[in-house]
């Protein structure tokens, strides 16, 4: 029964193999029950989104670092193999300031494709004063993009590198982001499937998601930043 119970739970470690029975439950709510297009018409807007971010930061980082505390006989070093760590920050400094450019040009892009300012900001009444949408933007990176990168480009990524090899683990966190973009623009979609290649490359070589992480965040948000000029362009 234990090495059955250990195969079950992988190569990567039990704690892991909880992690990622935690992430697949997870996912499931927060694309279906849990997301924030089902309260908007009870919570309002503005609400539901802020409820959605906090519920995607608990089930998508706390839950699974808790796990990984709780559960692993070395917690910390499980955490730093997930992409916790600086890493190699020389390179990923390098590799961070060539992307910023890039970042933000996808995100002036974006903002032009009426697909994409019909999806953003999610939470529209963001757009209603500076002061909200600067609130808005830090709940954005913390609470959403934070646990994203967490999760995808650290835990369902880094540690199976050495178990399964680059390419598989490059193919299963891009796969499984890229699926929860499914009811975005389809030019989102299809950028989201490079993003993941790349932005796993970069944790890849730097050991760390914070590189992936400030470069993911800066397309998003420069993307609503620029909708929100517009908005308020409009508005005059």
């Amino acid at each position: 029964m234990v090495t059955w119970l250990e195969r079950a739970l992988g190569p990567a470690g039990p704690s892991l193999g909880l992690v990622y029975a935690e992430l697949v439950l997870a996912f499931i709510l927060l694309a279906t029950r849990l997301h924030f297009r089902r309260a908007r018409g009870t919570a309002g807007e503005l609400r539901a989104v802020g409820r959605y971010f906090l519920l995607f930061f608990g089930l998508v980082l706390v839950l699974p670092v808790a796990l990984v505390l709780f559960t692993a006989a070395r917690p910390l070093e499980v955490l730093a193999s997930s992409g916790w760590t600086f890493g190699r920050w020389g390179l990923g400094l390098i590799l961070t300031l060539a992307g910023l450019p890039i970042a933000v040009l996808s995100g002036r892009i974006g903002s032009r494709d009426p697909a994409m300012q019909r999806m953003y900001p999610f939470a529209k009444a963001a757009c209603t004063g500076p002061g909200t949408f600067a609130t808005y933007e830090l709940a954005y990176f913390g609470l959403y993009y934070v646990p994203w990168e967490s999760a995808f480009r650290g835990i369902l990524f880094l540690p199976l590198v050495p178990v399964i090899g680059l390419l598989p683990a490059l193919a299963v966190q891009t796969a499984i982001s890229t699926l929860l973009h499914l009811g975005h623009p389809d030019r989102e979609i299809a950028a989201a499937a490079g993003a993941g290649i790349g932005f796993g490359l970069i944790a890849y070589f730097t050991g760390s998601f914070f590189y992936p992480l400030v470069l993911h965040a800066s397309t998003g948000i420069s993307t609503d930043t620029f909708l929100f000029l517009r908005r308020q362009k409009g508005q005059q």
